[in-house]
């Protein structure tokens, strides 16, 4: 079993030292998703839901959220993050498919800001749909990619059985 970088050989919760690490790029993407009744999707795409333009709303929320990982996660390094964005696409009838991409040149990696992104993004479209639609569900929450540092790039789909 591997062991885990966010304790000491104590047991003891540490965040971890990257300092010595060199710096590289990092990119991950991760992705998320949103059913709803059909009726809802619509009138989300329509930007007739009544608190307002819904997806730009999640998207600007998206991009802020990735930006305060570091206060939302306990042990996350605080980065400066290079791009952020958040996209949209309609897979289904009543599935919104949220995907972000976060980029950064430092020593450790951006996977918890795109997830962080994700996240934030799917649950601002539930709080202002919510109002037409509260059966809405928020799944698949997952990392799609990452490159970058020792541990080198992840594809999802591409791990060895």
């Amino acid at each position: 079993m591997p062991e885990f970088s966010h304790f000491s050989p104590d047991g003891a919760v540490r965040m971890v030292d990257v300092g010595g690490k060199p710096s590289t790029r990092r990119l991950a993407r991760a992705e998320g998703r949103v059913l709803m009744q059909p009726g809802t999707l619509r009138l989300i795409r329509d930007r007739s839901v009544v608190m307002g333009d819904v997806l730009e709303t999640a998207r600007l929320a998206g991009i802020m959220g990735a930006k305060q990982t570091s206060s939302l996660i306990p042990l996350c390094h605080s980065l400066l993050l290079e791009s952020v964005s958040v996209r949209f696409s309609f897979p289904e009838e009543g599935l919104i498919l949220v995907e972000a991409e976060v980029s950064a040149e430092g020593r450790t990696g951006v996977e918890m800001e795109a997830l962080t992104a994700v996240s934030t993004a799917c649950l601002t479209i539930y709080d202002m749909a919510k109002s037409a639609d509260r059966g809405m569900e928020i799944s698949g929450i997952r990392l799609l990619e990452k490159s970058g540092g020792r541990s080198g790039h992840y594809l999802r789909g591409s791990e060895k059985a």
